[in-house]
């Protein structure tokens, strides 16, 4: 199971980077001549998105962990679900968290809480305005993905080390 923990780890990674290239590339002019661009475009709404699915690969890498697999229809959905089933009702997530820690500094209805804005702005943000419009919610949703998708790869790291010494 640990190869496909990797490849949602690595696309859960790969998402953030893209997230911040778009925002980068929206934000810096030179850029934009550079690669033939109009002037005044944005890819805010794209940064939304990936940010997102960040957020999503990540969840669906620490499910794995207990041997969870979600599958379509309504991945999304079934994921966020299990998620919140297996890691924030059983408070499994803060017991590891804490391990990690010493003390908590993130607790897991924190991280079910980002993921349910993220998957809403998703939506919201992506079909509902103009990707200009969505510079300060992309600015947040790139900032709750490095913090969802970090501290998940934590909990990963820790569990899979934790396997091999047993």
């Amino acid at each position: 199971m640990g190869s496909l923990i990797d490849v949602y780890i690595d696309r859960a990674s790969n998402e953030i980077m893209v997230a911040e290239s778009l925002k980068r590339l929206s934000e810096n002019e030179e850029d934009k001549v550079n690669f033939g661009l109009p002037d005044g475009i944005s890819f805010y709404s794209s940064v939304i998105s990936h940010s997102y699915y960040a957020i999503f690969y990540a969840t669906k890498a620490i499910l794995l962990l207990k041997g969870i697999v979600t599958k379509a229809p309504e991945v999304h959905k079934k994921t966020f679900e299990e998620f919140k089933k297996s890691f924030v009702d059983t408070k499994e997530l803060d017991v590891s968290l804490l391990k990690i820690y010493k003390k908590m500094i993130v607790r897991a209805d924190e991280l079910l809480e980002i993921f349910k804005d993220e998957k809403w702005k998703r939506g919201h943000f992506t079909y509902k305005t103009i990707p200009q419009a969505n510079k300060g919610p992309a600015q947040d949703s790139l900032k709750n993905s490095k913090f969802f998708v970090s501290n998940i790869m934590k909990v990963v790291k820790e569990t899979e080390q934790g396997d091999e010494n047993n």
